[in-house]
């Protein structure tokens, strides 16, 4: 299971869950077109995907 936690003032998110299919989001890293990495939580069942979660102005950072 994907946790998310703010590196700047420590909050954190557990237990993100695929609405189609029920799986635990998995975290990744996507580059767009302009060539910036940005990470996302992902369904492993290829569902979609959604912009990884954000705290103080910034991207949570993800322990698996």
């Amino acid at each position: 299971m994907a946790e998310f936690t703010c590196e700047h003032c420590g909050m954190g998110v557990t237990g993100l869950k695929c609405a189609k299919c029920g799986k635990d989001l998995v975290h990744d890293h996507i580059t767009t077109d302009a060539g910036v990495q940005v990470g996302v939580a992902k369904c492993p069942d290829g569902c979609g995907m959604i912009k990884s979660p954000q705290c103080c102005g910034h991207d949570m950072a993800c322990a698996v």
